[in-house]
């Protein structure tokens, strides 16, 4: 029984590790080889396009001020949408997609997926899918795991049910309370290159408060700084990304019957 039990354990521990595998790609030093060896998942498109995408909304009071901004500046972009966030506000989600914008998937919570299991996953997911189609009109292609915290269940439910997952390549850090639209415009156009995917954040649930002003006033000159490169910012839709990820990356799932 001893061995037995051994057994099962050492069985358990080993699913557990090779679900944790694609978590590896949000450590920040690895950001780089990320980009390099995963392409698909990090966001590289088409070189004479940057993909402009924000997380954590739709939010009344800071969401609007961002399509505002975008009217503005001529720009669309995808919101990647929480569950939550948008239950509270559905007529949010329709007017992001009425004006323009793509809408994608953040999940349900904001809650790193390595905490939980395949099931709650896959329900998690497709509760907020739901729900963005059924708010916003559009069913939703892509999905970014909170804190780009990708597990191969995560990965393999998204893929499932017809959503591909989307990091980035470059990000604002935006969230904290220090950032400043100089610092995001910095931070953002340090290593940014065509084809790459911007991270910015139009809401402050898992921010400092009103980080996203931050994200807001940089919004210009990062527009600027892409068209003075000659790169067409948008959307993930006009993005141009491979057909399909690396198969290493999302196992396939078991057929069915």
């Amino acid at each position: 029984m001893r061995r037995v039990l051994k057994a099962a354990s050492a069985v358990a521990g080993g699913a557990a590790l090779l679900n944790a595998v694609p978590a590896l790609t949000s450590i920040q030093p690895l950001e780089p080889l990320r980009t390099r060896l995963l392409p698909g998942l990090a966001g590289v498109g088409d070189p004479g396009h940057v993909a402009l995408t924000f997380d954590d909304g739709p939010d009344r009071f800071s969401t609007p001020r961002f399509l505002d901004a975008l009217d503005r500046i001529g720009v669309k972009a995808t919101f990647f949408l929480l569950g939550f966030m948008l239950e509270r506000d559905p007529a949010l989600g329709r007017e992001i997609a009425d004006r323009g914008h793509e809408v994608a998937l953040h999940g349900w919570l904001h809650r790193p997926m390595l905490v939980r299991g395949p099931l709650a996953i896959r329900d998690d997911l497709a509760r907020a899918r739901d729900l963005v189609a059924g708010a916003t009109g559009r069913l939703p292609a892509h999905y970014r795991p909170p804190y780009g915290i990708a597990t191969a269940a995560a990965l393999i439910a998204a893929r499932d049910l017809g959503m591909r997952p989307v990091l980035w390549t470059s990000w604002g850090q935006d969230w904290r309370a220090s950032a400043t639209p100089d610092s995001v415009f910095a931070t953002v156009t340090g290593n940014l290159r065509g084809g790459g995917t911007i991270l910015l954040h139009d809401c402050d649930c898992t921010s400092a408060p009103a980080a996203w002003r931050s994200a807001l006033g940089a919004l210009p000159r990062i527009a600027g700084h892409c068209q003075e490169r000659g790169w067409k910012l948008g959307p993930l839709a006009e993005h141009g990304l491979p057909e399909r990820h690396p198969a290493a990356i999302v196992p396939a799932p078991a057929p069915h019957g």
